[in-house]
């Protein structure tokens, strides 16, 4: 997805830099405060603690060199047991990876010192439906994150010991834990008839998270990931026959709205998608795999537009 304004990226960059101000024979990493940048990565971390399509898949570049400034991809799922067991269970695992800049002088001198870091967060929900219809289901969800960031700083940190010939512990060693607790409620429309599925889903998420065991004790921070949103997906038989079942087409939209400490970190509050694709129903043979999807989709919000490739699997 590429972004149409290059503060996004800016702002961004700002938000990620988990460093203080580490001074070393005259040399000074430039910046705001650590907790700052800590609830910036928190904020940024609570795109992936959701369970989005919207967010699913992002890819924003760097005006200035071309190159992705941050990517995230996440893969993630849920389904209801049965309709005499309805436990709904959800999960999702995602992983990111962003490419901030810090600054270092010596006071009369500065030099821009590139960086990345990796990032991966896993969620997990269970929740319960509630009948309002056959159709119609209400559905509280208890969810649960837990993740982890890392620095690849291995050219920042050659520079740095080259020109003040120390360690800098953040730099060398430098990590940040975070977990998550909060939930979900949602509603949730299945209506299937035989030359049509149409599936609605409306929800609202709300996670904190907190740093924990964090390898620099001044790294510590919080972020509240708060997205709503609504989903929906029209599928019908096309008149073509695959594996002897019918080949359906498949119309998704989705919009959420970020609420939470995400909320224009990377220039939009928002994001709609639009998509179209086919369904392969694998059901009359002994495989594992139901049904196979893919889906092109076309993603836009304030300042950013692109498109995305999904892949997806029923059991």
């Amino acid at each position: 997805m590429n972004a149409l304004c290059r503060f996004c990226l800016q702002a961004f960059t700002a938000s990620l830099l988990v460093c203080g101000n580490a001074c070393a024979q005259g040399l000074e990493i430039t910046g705001p405060r650590v907790r700052d940048y800590a609830n910036g990565v928190l904020a940024m971390m609570a795109y992936s603690a959701v369970p989005d399509l919207a967010s699913s898949s992002l890819s924003i570049r760097n005006a200035a060199t071309g190159d992705p400034g941050v990517s995230m991809s996440q893969l993630g799922g849920g389904f209801t047991v049965s309709k005499s067991v309805p436990l709904y269970l959800e999960g999702a695992i995602a992983y990111s990876r962003y490419d901030p800049t810090f600054i270092a002088t010596d006071g009369t001198e500065s030099r821009q010192v590139p960086t990345r870091w990796n990032s991966i967060t896993g969620t997990g929900g269970i929740g319960w439906d509630f009948r309002i219809t056959p159709e119609l289901a209400f559905r509280p969800i208890f969810d649960f994150s837990l993740g982890k960031v890392a620095s690849d700083l291995q050219v920042a940190k050659v520079y740095l010991e080259h020109v003040t010939d120390r360690q800098i512990d953040f730099l060398d060693r430098g990590t940040l834990n975070a977990y998550g607790l909060g939930g979900a409620v949602m509603l949730d429309w299945e209506h299937y008839r035989e030359d049509h599925e149409v599936d609605v889903e409306l929800r609202y998420t709300n996670i904190l998270l907190r740093s924990f065991g964090n390898t620099t004790a001044a790294v510590e921070g919080s972020a509240s990931a708060r997205t709503a949103n609504v989903w929906a997906r029209w599928r019908a038989p096309t008149g073509f026959v695959a594996l002897d079942r019918p080949v359906r087409y498949v119309l998704e939209f989705s919009h959420s709205h970020y609420l939470g400490s995400q909320a224009d970190i990377l220039g939009f509050n928002r994001l709609t998608t639009l998509g179209v694709g086919m369904e392969l129903d694998t059901s009359a043979h002994d495989i594992f795999v139901t049904r196979a999807r893919a889906v092109i989709r076309y993603v836009f919000g304030n300042n950013v537009s692109g498109f995305s490739l999904g892949l997806a699997v029923s059991f």
